[in-house]
Formats: C-alpha cells, sequence, structure tokens
C-alpha cells in the first residue's frame, strides 16, 4: 500500500505523517508499506521545519535527507490513498485529479470512518462516507510558527490517528489467519460488527524525546 500524505508547504504536517510511516513499516516489518509527502503550495526544495524535525525524533521516525516537493498528478496517480491534512486541501486534491477523488480522504475523515464502520479497505472508506455524520471539522491545525507545544500536539494528533488506520487497512504479513481463515487484521477500537480480533498491540510508536 502507498500512502500520499499532502498540506500546505510539506515542511511539517505531511512530513511527521510521511515519516512516522516509513516507521511503521519498519517496525512491523510491512516491506510493501510505502509513503511519500508533498504540498499545494510547497516551499520546494525546503527541509523539514526544525520543530517538525524534533516532533519527527520524538515520535522515533526519521527527518533526515527530505527536500519539500510540490503535489503532481502522476503523485496522486500512484498512490493507493491519498490522506490531506484539511478538508480544503482534500478538495482540492480532487479536483486536480478527478479520477482520484474516492481514494482521497483527510486522515482524520479515514480514521473516523474505519473507527465507526469497521471499513478495513480503501473501497470500503470510500463507500461509508457518506453514510457517517461528521464531526466537527476533521482539519490538522498547521502549528508552523506556534510554540514547540503545538507542534508536540499536532505530531501525538497525527500519530493517534494515523497508526491503527495504517495497521487497519494493512494485512499483516506473517499474522496467519483468524479461525474463519481470513487474514488476521488490526482494528480500531470502536467499529461496529464482528470484525476479526486483533493480533498486534496498537501501541503508538514509543517516544524517546
Amino acid at each position: 500500500m502507498h500512502v500520499l500524505f499532502v498540506c500546505n508547504g510539506n515542511v511539517c504536517r505531511s512530513v511527521i505523517a510521511e515519516r512516522l510511516t516509513r516507521a511503521v513499516a519498519a517496525e512491523h516489518g510491512l516491506a510493501d508499506l510505502t509513503a511519500e509527502s508533498a504540498g499545494t503550495r510547497a516551499l520546494v526544495g525546503f527541509g523539514v521545519d526544525p520543530l517538525a524535525a524534533e516532533t519527527i525524533s520524538g515520535l522515533g521516525a526519521d527527518p533526515r535527507d527530505f527536500k519539500a516537493r510540490k503535489l503532481k498528478s502522476a503523485m496522486v496517480d500512484r498512490a493507493d490513498v491519498v490522506l490531506a491534512m484539511t478538508e480544503q486541501i482534500r478538495d482540492e486534491i480532487a479536483a486536480f485529479v478527478p479520477a482520484a477523488a474516492a481514494r482521497v480522504f483527510t486522515l482524520l475523515e479515514a480514521h473516523r470512518i474505519a473507527k465507526v464502520s469497521g471499513a478495513r479497505t480503501v473501497a470500503a472508506l470510500d463507500r461509508a462516507r457518506h453514510d457517517l455524520a461528521l464531526v466537527g471539522r476533521e482539519n490538522i491545525a498547521d502549528p508552523v510558527g506556534l510554540s514547540p507545544q503545538k507542534y508536540c500536539e499536532t505530531g501525538d494528533h497525527i500519530a493517534e490517528t494515523l497508526v491503527p488506520l495504517l495497521l487497519a487497512l494493512h494485512v499483516h504479513r506473517g499474522g496467519g489467519t483468524d479461525e474463519r481463515g481470513r487474514p488476521r487484521l488490526v482494528l480500531l477500537p470502536g467499529g461496529r460488527g464482528e470484525p476479526p480480533p486483533p493480533h498486534i498491540d496498537l501501541a503508538r510508536i514509543d517516544r524517546h524525546a
């Protein structure tokens, strides 16, 4: 599964999500879980915002060797799912590449749908999105220019929603099958129905900062 994260400048929120995804893939041995990020108004060529880099490190991921990139249609085309940081950015992407609209969500929107509906594929997320009532605005605010505490809160918010979502959408390699012969999936707490029991600890990546 290839995930594209999109924010505005591509130096903070989307980079946090990209690098955290790579760390999740490494932690759980998910070789086919990959990620990249871009910005609708990217600061092309810039590195990670310094406070965002500290946040990434604090989440157990690696902020090094990054340069901001502007969103291109080819990036959207090759992504299995596109996770935007705000509703406005989500809608911009859907208008930019209309054929990909069914694969474009805000991060918080995708997390909510998976949690409430039990959806475990991108197609199922899309089918369920209009059946569920919105719970407030589903945006992750940009902390650029704010305090280190705000960066930390933003990183925590991204991690708390992204990590279980990624694992819920991905069959855990080597996890075998449950008693009904289905692949074992990681579940988001709160889903309805009778999903298979979880077998992976959903604790967030240990912070070391």
